[in-house]
């Protein structure tokens, strides 16, 4: 990649195998609609970029690796199923508020770089779990999970193609180690 190439980016939380396939198997039973959004996808997003240079990326890892250093461990426990008006999510309670505060640290790290502004609304811990045109109206029974760790952080690239969004992870980062 070329330092001035545009990439679509962002940063978010890996979610480990066993919750990725107990989200797997309740998406197949419980959600119609729209398109479901694959395993390789599902993540919790901390911070979305937008297209930024290829040359930002390393900056855009330092401040996610800094963010996610030193932490303690990140602990989601499932609140409910909600929609917005093209996807439909499943909300977590941050227990402990240690992923709001990763967030945080990040926030004010991309900030720095001049690559992230932040939002006005406080950080929602979620996972997008469907994509629709219209809205279906859904109240799937919830999934049974049991407390949700991440796995780790990553930087992701988002590509736009006709069947979905690939995403493809530039730098994986542990949690918790400073």
């Amino acid at each position: 990649m070329a330092g001035d190439e545009k990439l679509r980016l962002f940063c978010a939380l890996r979610l480990g195998g066993e919750t990725l396939d107990r989200l797997v198997g309740w998406q197949k039973r419980e959600l119609r609609g729209g398109r479901v959004v694959p395993r390789a996808n599902l993540h919790a997003t901390l911070a979305f970029l937008g297209s930024q240079t290829a040359g930002s990326v390393e900056g855009i890892a330092a401040a996610l690796r800094d963010a996610a250093g030193g932490g303690s461990e990140i602990r989601f426990v499932l609140r409910g199923y909600r929609e917005t008006r093209s996807v439909g999510m499943l909300t977590f309670t941050d227990d402990g508020g240690r992923g709001a505060e990763l967030a945080e640290r990040l926030f004010d790290g991309l900030e720095a770089l001049g690559v992230y502004r932040r939002e006005a609304r406080p950080w929602l811990p979620h996972v997008t779990v469907l994509r629709f045109r219209e809205r279906p109206g859904l109240r799937p029974e919830l999934p049974e999970l049991a407390e949700v760790m991440p796995s780790d952080a990553a930087v992701f690239m988002s590509r736009l193609r006709p069947g979905g969004a690939q995403y493809d992870v530039l730098e994986a980062v542990p949690l918790g180690i400073a």
